[in-house]
């Protein structure tokens, strides 16, 4: 699962990067490699995962290509005031590298719970489509 949020340390930033890390082991069983991306610098990350114990990767991309590749960036609004930013969201990859899902305004406590549901459902052998006995 990649993550994207608009910047290290705040509120709603440290929610979704905590959420991950509270549900860490349960990515981890699945099977699951997660990392989160922003456009803050290398050193702020690094300070961000050490602050708050963070097991996940997170990536930088200060030109924003990746996020803006994957639609993570856009217009956003704010108390009526309307801006370009990171929009947070979070897509999940299947195993041959294709976007399984994409979950665009994720809440911050949410992104966890859904997105392990999608992983979950990826591991699930499907049905063959044959019946079993004679």
């Amino acid at each position: 699962m990649l993550y994207f949020y608009p910047k290290d340390d705040t509120t709603g930033c440290t929610t979704q990067a905590c959420d991950v890390r509270d549900h860490w082991e349960e990515f981890t069983q699945a099977g699951a490699a997660v990392a989160g991306i922003s456009p803050d610098d290398e050193h702020s990350h690094a300070a961000f995962a050490a602050r708050y114990g963070l097991p996940h990767t997170l990536l930088s991309d200060p030109r924003r290509t990746v996020i803006g590749k994957y639609g993570a960036w856009g217009e956003k609004s704010l108390y009526g005031r309307r801006y370009e930013g990171v929009i947070r969201s979070s897509v999940v990859i299947d195993p041959r590298g294709r976007v399984a899902a994409v979950l665009d305004r994720i809440q911050p406590k949410q992104q966890s719970r859904k997105a392990l549901a999608v992983v979950r459902q990826l591991a699930t052998p499907a049905p063959t489509g044959r019946r079993a006995g004679p």
